[in-house]
């Protein structure tokens, strides 16, 4: 059996540092991640998570640090550089369009044109990518009766869930879920935890951030511990509960 140690990472952060203004954000964050593991962000309000995720993502642009995708220096000028390095980020707004379908909202950004003349006019071929988008939901566990539907007729966990299938559908490596539980029922998170399980077995890398620790504990395979800016503690899942985890993120297990 393969393990970390004689993969490539296909995320590895070394020594990042940023400041906003006199602020420290993010202070010598080093890790590395894996395809087919879930990793949990977890801390305190200021402890760094979002600034973090703004700069793998390509949001933030370090005061110095390197970030490597499978092996390969990279440098961002803009988020999009990111998401073409395969990084797909899902903030919790989900970043969904509510009046569309969820055939389109698999396609922002990313529309295919039909062939010939009508495609060079600009006409979109809405059969084939609500096909696709059918097939890819499918691919990870997620069954939607019509892609025809619009966004606003779905449950808050079929939402969350839509978003999550579209960001795997992209992604290369890495997938960046900002709470994606957050404000959703028992059964509706149970929706979205068993996606991200799903996206882990495909290859995927998951970064997971949230404040709910028993889904963080439930779903993730290793966690790593921010606190004003540091990475604290990063260990196997195994070893921690909800209390030592509460623990290391408030300082009170030292």
């Amino acid at each position: 059996m393969t393990t970390t140690e004689t993969r490539t990472p296909v995320l590895e952060l070394r020594h990042l540092n940023l400041h906003y203004g006199s602020v420290e954000a993010l202070h010598d964050v080093s890790f590395s991640a894996y395809g087919g593991e879930v990793i949990g962000l977890v801390g305190d309000n200021g402890a760094g998570k979002s600034s973090l995720i703004k700069t793998v993502s390509g949001v933030n642009t370090p005061d110095s640090g390197e970030i490597y995708v499978d092996g390969q220096l990279r440098h961002w000028r803009s988020p999009h550089d990111s998401m073409m390095a395969g990084i797909e980020t899902l903030y919790q707004d989900s970043g969904l369009a509510p009046d569309l379908s969820i055939g389109a909202n698999i396609f922002l950004g990313r529309e295919r044109r039909r062939r010939g003349l009508l495609g060079r006019l600009g006409f979109l071929d809405q059969r084939a990518m609500e096909r696709e988008a059918l097939e890819q939901l499918a691919r990870v566990g997620i069954t939607i009766p019509e892609t025809q539907r619009t966004v606003s007729e779905l449950s808050g966990g079929q939402r969350q869930a839509v978003a999550i299938g579209r960001a795997i559908a992209w992604a290369k490596h890495v997938i960046i879920l900002d709470e994606p539980t957050n404000h959703l029922g028992a059964r509706q998170s149970a929706e979205v935890l068993k996606v991200i399980t799903s996206a882990r077995a495909h290859g995927l890398c998951v970064l997971f951030i949230s404040h709910t620790l028993p889904h963080v504990l439930e779903v993730t395979d290793r966690i790593i511990v921010l606190r004003l800016g540091r990475v604290v503690r990063d260990a196997p899942t195994s070893q921690f509960t909800v209390e030592s985890l509460l623990a290391a993120i408030t300082g009170l297990s030292e």
